[in-house]
């Protein structure tokens, strides 16, 4: 099969031949229909994360068709239509025995741990393929990322009629800055240097989108920060209003550092809260989309072939463009 191959973080990195998956007890074969690309993907590729080991087949938001089936591998069968949770758990440590499975002591993903769906085909447990029957299957490909917007809003436990920023209008502000007026949240700001995202955003929720200069100095009850830069993490920490609550969202690069003043937060009392993955929110997220398909399709603004990986990945930093995905056609 076809496989987009990173040998290394910033080095070589190419669509090979590599050998076809066979599965395991408990596994399942899937033949990738659609798979996203993200953020971290480009720290995988670019400057390598702490878990994560090298040759690696990235790719961690796959659909796709059920073609075979391993022994013991319950709930599904061939021809079945999935998406897969990549979460992998141990199940045994002591964080997974306290349904905190997100932060498992040996935590993996396919994608990141193990061979994900930047190919042809990928082998996963039966328990992360998620059926998706009478699903708007055009949504398929955003269903992972709402899942972990998902948890994100778990965390954050927002209150009807709470203020609420949300810093970044890529795919995962966006998708927050939707799961937050679908919760009641009013109103609701984005922040978004590029026009383009501003007005994406105020088509599909009933947000205010704004460019940096145009904040001042307004506080709110809630800040998110969706981008992973220490900049935009910094400045948005002194827009949380008193007695309100911060969460660190986007994926920042494991060197970045930011300051703040502990003083402030301990005066204003503000809470900060991180949200890492996803923890029992996929099927949650099949629901969501269902529900809501209208919501969340424009997300979707870009589409390649295996081959055209590279450009997939250099049109993530496109003002245009929202969420990428790569969909492999059938040889």
């Amino acid at each position: 099969m076809r496989a987009v191959v990173v040998e290394a973080p910033g080095g070589r990195a190419g669509v090979q031949s590599v050998s076809d998956p066979s599965p395991g007890s408990g596994e399942v074969i899937v033949a990738v229909r659609g798979c996203g690309i993200c953020g971290t993907d480009k720290h995988i590729l670019e400057e390598g994360l702490p878990s994560v080991s090298y040759p690696l087949i990235p790719g961690h938001e796959p659909w796709g068709d059920v073609v075979a089936v391993g022994r013991e591998a319950l709930g599904v069968k061939l021809g079945d239509v999935v998406a897969v949770d990549p979460s992998l758990h141990c199940g045994v440590c002591r964080r997974c025995r306290r349904g905190q499975g997100n932060l498992c002591e040996h935590w993996g993903a396919i994608g990141g741990t193990k061979a994900g769906a930047w190919a042809d085909y990928v082998a996963l447990p039966a328990a992360n393929a998620h059926l998706l029957p009478d699903f708007p299957l055009d949504c398929a490909s955003i269903i992972e990322p709402v899942a972990c917007a998902l948890r994100g809003i778990h965390q954050l436990a927002p209150d009807p009629g709470q203020s609420a920023l949300v810093v970044g209008g890529g795919t995962m502000g966006l998708i927050l800055a939707i799961l937050l007026e679908l919760g009641g949240v009013e109103p609701i700001t984005l922040v978004e240097s590029h026009p383009e995202r501003r007005a994406l955003g105020q088509r599909l929720a009933k947000i205010e989108a704004r460019g940096w200069e145009g904040l001042g100095e307004s506080e709110w009850d809630l800040v998110v920060d969706a981008t992973g830069s220490s900049g935009a993490i910094q400045d948005a920490l002194e827009r949380v209003a008193p007695g309100g609550k911060f969460m660190v969202f986007g994926v920042a690069s494991p060197a970045a550092r930011v300051e703040f003043s502990p003083f402030r937060l301990y005066q204003r009392e503000i809470t900060i809260v991180a949200s890492m993955a996803i923890l029992r929110t996929f099927s949650s997220a099949i629901d969501v989309l269902g529900r809501h398909p209208r919501r969340f399709l424009p997300l979707l603004t870009h589409s390649f072939e295996l081959e055209e990986f590279d450009l997939a990945v250099a049109a993530l930093g496109d003002g245009d463009t929202v969420k990428v995905t790569m969909a492999p056609k059938p040889r």
